[in-house]
């Protein structure tokens, strides 16, 4: 039943603390339009949108919640862009602007529904710096993503499996956070 009251787009690199996404969800209403996400630009994004009866070009801004740390939307939301980015629109819209699927979603949400994005620091991207999220506090976290960068792992901090057994650091946080799978090493 929760997932027909919320739709949530996660990464293929993420690693997603489901107990903690499910708790963060009973939080906000699914009959209420919510766009549950974090930026990884630091003011909104500024495009420029040709207009179709003049020469000059539209400037708009807008926030987007990085696919790189997953979003979610209510089911209330969906249903309203259902209209607008239904039926192959919402390729087009991406089309038109020029920008990938999760700044396409915040534009839709955003700029024409009039949704805000409602921030949540509990969704990390591999465009942040992955070691400044504190082990004591990994319970609390909805994703975490990594990135290898130059030779350097932008990774988390977790005690557990070695660096090239698990490079990504997901392995050990899994541990970190349920302990009593079978793949874990004793603590």
């Amino acid at each position: 039943l929760l997932f027909s009251r919320w739709f949530c787009h996660f990464d293929d690199d993420n690693y997603v603390n489901v107990p903690r996404l499910v708790k963060l969800l009973d939080e906000y209403s699914p009959s209420v339009d919510w766009y549950l996400g974090k930026p990884s630009i630091s003011s909104p994004l500024e495009i420029h949108l040709d207009s179709k009866n003049t020469t000059t070009n539209k400037k708009i801004t807008f926030w987007f919640a990085t696919g790189g740390a997953g979003f979610c939307l209510s089911r209330a939301l969906t249903l309203k862009m259902l209209p607008i980015a239904g039926g192959g629109k919402f390729i087009s819209i991406g089309d038109k602007i020029r920008f990938p699927d999760d700044v396409t979603m915040g534009f839709i949400i955003e700029h024409l529904l009039k949704v805000p994005l409602t921030v949540v620091d509990n969704f990390h991207s591999h465009l942040e710096p992955m070691e400044f999220i504190r082990q004591d506090t990994f319970q609390d976290q909805v994703s975490f993503s990594y990135a290898h960068m130059k030779n350097q792992w932008n990774v988390i901090k977790v005690d557990g499996f070695d660096m090239k057994t698990d490079p990504k650091r997901f392995y050990s946080l899994h541990c970190q956070l349920f302990p009593y799978f079978s793949f874990c090493p004793p603590r």
